[in-house]
């Protein structure tokens, strides 16, 4: 039994997928805090004109450069493999396969796009990025993007993930990025939330404010700011996960899948993987699609579909997204790129769109997952990755109920070996559950009562 499908070099895509002109519903625009329609030149202060170009395209295909195909090249395509020994351990007539993102040189799916965004931002001479991270895996994969292209990195990392995961600065040290905890008191909206709560643990929202903030201080235009999730670029520069997996699965005879899973924060490794096949349900095809979060940031599966900031500083654009307010600030759990308080508009419409089928799970299952995925196919995952392949074992136990084989395919998003002491604490039983609870979650929905409504087919406010 062939159980790994590796593609030759030449067979990378050579287009990216915009999955925004096949959505079906309306397309609510980013608005000013104001409520009026962004102007895209509003965004030419922190992106390059090609990103914005691409934020805003109405094209379906999008020409992938040869210079950012020559870095792909040092580990993609990457490898599909089918999880035999889960399959044999579970016991279900389901067949399991992952699309491998770990072997990327920082260890995740983050590459794809940071080695785009570092590209063009270098084509049109920035000398430096600013970026927040959650786990570190993003600004790991900025500063190995930015060493490439001879740029400066300046990363922002989620205060609680600073101190879990130390061998994450390491890896952006290595590539030549500047690391500081977040909140900092290198900008004055850090320094605000320090004064405030001095104990902070920090968040996505507050690291991408502070980026923003040391982005826009500099008027010379040779200082942007990256963002590794959310907008819809970033989407699209993932799709090749989906698109290589669809080639490698085809080589393996298998005609068509039944499930596809990601575990989603902002909602990148799940865009990447699950939009290709969206595309194809959009046209017909039954698949089942599940962005899979954790139960302490239910974005998608308790959050309100509604305008909202991507940062807390409310820096940003209002988007419409779901979200759990702009100032939540999550609870101090180890996957820390699942820390986010929105989701990515084309995500967000997907689920109004009822394309997909968002699901949470506690941490402590998650680890079980990890642990029993470790046991069979001797792989570490990734705290986030945990998530993923909690729904993959419930979908498979499901089959097995069903006596219905099934193909499941998810996303390995990025290894756990820089994440042992996060195993070591669930080993030795340190770990809990959070759950958000209503009055945490209400307090922070109260800052959205007068932004604008987005327009949307399912009310799930």
């Amino acid at each position: 039994m062939n159980t790994e499908i590796s593609l030759s070099p030449h067979e990378i895509p050579r287009q990216w997928l915009n999955i925004a002109p096949d959505l079906p519903g309306p397309k609510n625009p980013p608005l000013t805090a104001n409520g009026i329609p962004l102007n895209p030149e509003n965004l030419q202060l922190i992106f390059p004109q090609s990103l914005i170009e691409q934020e805003i395209s109405t094209k379906r295909w999008i020409d992938i450069p040869q210079d950012i195909l020559e870095v792909l090249s040092l580990w993609r395509p990457t490898p599909l493999k089918r999880a035999v020994n889960l399959e044999k351990i579970l016991d279900t007539p389901a067949r399991i396969y992952f699309k491998d993102e770990s072997v990327s040189p920082p260890g995740s799916h983050k590459p794809n796009t940071a080695v785009a965004q570092a590209y063009y931002n270098h084509k049109e001479q920035v000398k430096c990025l600013t970026t927040e991270t959650g786990a570190g895996q993003w600004g790991s994969a900025l500063a190995f993007a930015c060493a490439k292209f001879k740029l400066k990195c300046q990363v922002y990392m989620v205060n609680i993930s600073y101190h879990q995961k130390p061998l994450r600065k390491t890896l952006m040290k290595i590539w030549g990025a500047h690391c500081l905890a977040s909140p900092s008191d290198t900008t004055e909206f850090g320094r605000t939330i320090r004064n405030q709560h001095p104990e902070s643990p920090g968040s996505l929202g507050i690291a991408i404010s502070e980026a923003l903030e040391k982005a826009m201080e500099d008027k010379s235009g040779e200082t942007k700011y990256s963002l590794g999730s959310v907008l819809n670029m970033v989407m699209m520069h993932q799709s090749v996960i989906g698109l290589e997996a669809k080639k490698q699965l085809a080589k393996l005879g298998e005609a068509k899948v039944d499930t596809v899973i990601g575990c989603v924060g902002g909602g990148s490794n799940f865009a990447g993987l699950s939009f290709p096949y969206l595309l194809d349900k959009i046209h017909g095809e039954q698949i089942e699609i599940i962005p899979v979060e954790p139960t302490s940031c239910p974005t998608l599966t308790r959050g309100p579909y509604c305008y909202d900031f991507g940062d807390s500083a409310g820096m940003t654009p209002l988007l419409a997204m779901h979200s759990l307010g702009h100032q939540f600030i999550p609870a101090p759990i180890h996957a820390g790129g699942l820390r986010y308080h929105g989701m990515a508009p084309l995500v967000s419409q997907a689920v109004q769109a009822g394309l997909l089928s968002p699901q949470a799970f506690p941490q402590l299952q998650c680890y079980q997952a990890a642990v029993q995925f470790a046991f069979a196919e001797g792989i570490v995952v990734a705290p986030e990755t945990s998530h993923a392949l909690a729904a993959v074992i419930e979908q498979a136990e499901k089959a097995k109920k069903l006596g219905k084989p099934r193909v499941i395919l998810f996303n390995l998003s990025g290894h756990g070996m820089l994440d042992l002491n996060a195993y070591e604490d669930y080993l030795n039983g340190k770990l809990t559950d959070h759950r958000l609870s209503p009055e945490k979650l209400n307090k922070s929905l109260e800052a959205l009562s007068n932004f604008p409504k987005p327009e949307c087919l399912i009310n799930t406010g």
